[in-house]
C-alpha cells in the first residue's frame, strides 16, 4: 500500500519539512520522558508518604494502655523478654487492631530496647524487620518530614517502615513499628506508569496527524518561494517576492531575495549597456579611422595613376594625406588616452592657482580662437587642488569645441573663472548656433556629434567632450551645459576646493 502523496513529501529523509516533524516529534518524546521519570518518582514518594501518615494516623488513635495491656499479656504468657531480643507474642485476631491492614506486621520496642513482635500473620509468612536501636530511639523525629522507612524485608523484599513513639504521661514507654510490603503500592505506580505512556504515544500521534496539515500551511510561504526562483531568469528579472506573508523570517528571506535580484538587473542592465556601448564604440572607431584610410588610399591610387608627375596634383595629394593622417593620429591619441582615463587613470591633484593657470594659456587660447573676440574674466587667487596637464587639456577641449561652432569673423568667445558656494567654476561660452535638445542627452558619449559634417570639416572626432568629462569626474568635479538654439553654448565645469589625489 503506497503512501499518500501530501505524506510521501514529509517522509523524504534530506526534506526540511522531515526534519522540523522528526526533531519535533522527538523533543515531544524526551520532554515526555523526562516528566514521566519524574511523574514516577514524585508518585512514589507521594503514595509512599501518604500511606506512611494514614498509618500513623491510625495508631495515634490507639491509647497507651492499649500497648500496655498488649505487653502485659506477653509477659503473663511466661515468655522470657530479653533486651532487644525477637520475642515473639502472638496476639488473638480478636485483639488485634482491627484498623491495621491484613498485609501489615505491628511490632513494638519498649524503653529499655526489648523487642516485641505483636503480630507477623501477613499471607507470605513475612516478619516485621527489626531497625537498630537507634532508630527507634530517634523515632519523634518521624512526626516531621518523611514519615517513613524503605527497608529490606527478612524474604529481601522491600519493606515500608513506619514508627510512632507512644507517650504516657508524658514520657515515652516504647516505639510502635508497622511494616508491609512495597508490592501493592508499586503495582498502583506501575499501572499508572503505563497509563501515562499509554497517553503520551497516543499524544505523539496525535500529535503527528495535526502536525503535518500545520506544517504544510506554514511552509506554503517557502513553498512558492521556491516556485518564484524557478521561473527567474536572465530575461525576468524583474519578478519580485512579496514581502507581507505573515512570518517575520519568510519575510526578511523575500526582502533579502528582492534586493539581490534589484542588484542583478541593475548589473545586468549596465553589463548590456556596456555592451552595447562598446559595440557602439567599436563600430564608431571602425567608422572614424576607416574615413582617413579611405581617403589616403584614393589618393595612393591617384598618385599611381600618373599624377606623381604632376607637381601640382602631387602636392595637393600628399597635402590631404598628411591632413588624414594627422587626423588619424589624433583619432588614435584620443582612443588610447580614454582608455588609459577607464583602466589605470593617474592624477596628481597639487594646490594652486586657477587664474595663474588661464593666464599662461591665453596667447594659445588667442592663437587658436583666430578672428574671433575672446574675453577672459579671471576672479583673484582663485586656489584649489587640481593635475596642471588634465585642467589645460579640459580647457583647450572645451574652448576648441567653442572654435568649431562659432563663425570665424563674428564669433565671441567668453572664458570666465569665478568663487562657487562648492569651490572654483570655469565657464567657456560661445555665440554659436547653439545645441538642440535632442542632442544633450548623449552629449558627452563618446563618437557623439551635433553636426558631423561642421566637425568633420574642423577634423572633429567626437571624443573631446568624452575626455573632458572622465578628467572633470577624476577631480571629483561636474560638467554641465547650458545652451539656447540660435544665441550660444556655454560649458560649466566645477571644480571642488578640497579634493585629494586619489
Amino acid at each position: 500500500m503506497r503512501m499518500p502523496k501530501p505524506f510521501q513529501r514529509f517522509f523524504i529523509i534530506k526534506s526540511l519539512r522531515f526534519q522540523l516533524l522528526s526533531r519535533s516529534l522527538l523533543l515531544m518524546a524526551i520532554l515526555m520522558a523526562i516528566i514521566g521519570v519524574f511523574q514516577y518518582v514524585i508518585m512514589s514518594e507521594f503514595i509512599y508518604q501518604n500511606k506512611a501518615v494514614s498509618i500513623q494516623e491510625q495508631m495515634k488513635a490507639i491509647s497507651p494502655g492499649v500497648w500496655d495491656n498488649l505487653i502485659l499479656n506477653a509477659k503473663d504468657s511466661g515468655q522470657i523478654i530479653g533486651d532487644n531480643k525477637n520475642n515473639n507474642f502472638p496476639m488473638k485476631p480478636d485483639r488485634l487492631p482491627y484498623f491495621m491492614t491484613p498485609d501489615s506486621t505491628v511490632a513494638f520496642v519498649d524503653a529499655e530496647g526489648n523487642y516485641y513482635v505483636i503480630s507477623n500473620s501477613t499471607a507470605d509468612g513475612r516478619t516485621p524487620p527489626q531497625l537498630d536501636l537507634t532508630t527507634y530511639e530517634n523515632s519523634s523525629q518521624f512526626k516531621y518530614g518523611r514519615a517513613y522507612q524503605i527497608v529490606n524485608g527478612g524474604t529481601n523484599s522491600e519493606e515500608l517502615v513506619v514508627l510512632h513513639p507512644v507517650f504516657e504521661r508524658g514520657q515515652r514507654i516504647g516505639t510502635v513499628q508497622v511494616s508491609m510490603g512495597t508490592a501493592p503500592l508499586k503495582e498502583i505506580l506501575y499501572h499508572i506508569l503505563i497509563a501515562f505512556l499509554s497517553l503520551s504515544l497516543l499524544a505523539l500521534i496525535a500529535g503527528i496527524l495535526a502536525f503535518i496539515p500545520v506544517l504544510r500551511k506554514t511552509l506554503v510561504p517557502l513553498s512558492k518561494m521556491a516556485e518564484t526562483v524557478e521561473q527567474i531568469n536572465s530575461g525576468n528579472l524583474a519578478e519580485r517576492f512579496p514581502v507581507e506573508q505573515g512570518q517575520i523570517e519568510i519575510d526578511q528571506l523575500a526582502g533579502s531575495f528582492n534586493r539581490m535580484l534589484e542588484r542583478l538587473e541593475l548589473s545586468f542592465k549596465a553589463e548590456q549597456e556596456a555592451k552595447e556601448q562598446m559595440r557602439r564604440f567599436v563600430a564608431d572607431a571602425s567608422h572614424e579611422l576607416r574615413t582617413p584610410l579611405t581617403s589616403i588610399h584614393g589618393f595612393l591610387e591617384v598618385l599611381l595613376r600618373g599624377a606623381v608627375n604632376q607637381p601640382d596634383k602631387l602636392e595637393k595629394s600628399l597635402k590631404s594625406m598628411l591632413t588624414e593622417s594627422e587626423r588619424m593620429k589624433k583619432l588614435i591619441q584620443d582612443l588610447l588616452q580614454l582608455a588609459k582615463l577607464d583602466r589605470t587613470p593617474q592624477i596628481e591633484l597639487k594646490e594652486g592657482r586657477l587664474d595663474n593657470l588661464i593666464k599662461e594659456m591665453e596667447p594659445q587660447l588667442k592663437m587658436l580662437a583666430g578672428l574671433r573676440k575672446v574675453t577672459i574674466n579671471l576672479g583673484s587667487a582663485l586656489r584649489c587642488r587640481f593635475d596642471e596637464d588634465k585642467i589645460k587639456q579640459v580647457i583647450l577641449n572645451l574652448f576648441q569645441n567653442a572654435v568649431q561652432h562659432t563663425e570665424a569673423e563674428e564669433g565671441r568667445i567668453e572664458l570666465s573663472l569665478k568663487d562657487t558656494a562648492n569651490g572654483v567654476e570655469i565657464e567657456v561660452k560661445d555665440n554659436g548656433p547653439g545645441i538642440a535638445a535632442k542632442h544633450l542627452p548623449y552629449l558627452f558619449d563618446r563618437f557623439y556629434r551635433c553636426d558631423s559634417s561642421r566637425t568633420r570639416k574642423h577634423g572633429g572626432s567626437g571624443l573631446g567632450l568624452s575626455i573632458t568629462r572622465s578628467i572633470v569626474e577624476l577631480h571629483g568635479g561636474t560638467i554641465k551645459v547650458a545652451t539656447v538654439e540660435g544665441k550660444g553654448t556655454a560649458f560649466q565645469v566645477g571644480l571642488p576646493l578640497n579634493k585629494h589625489s586619489q
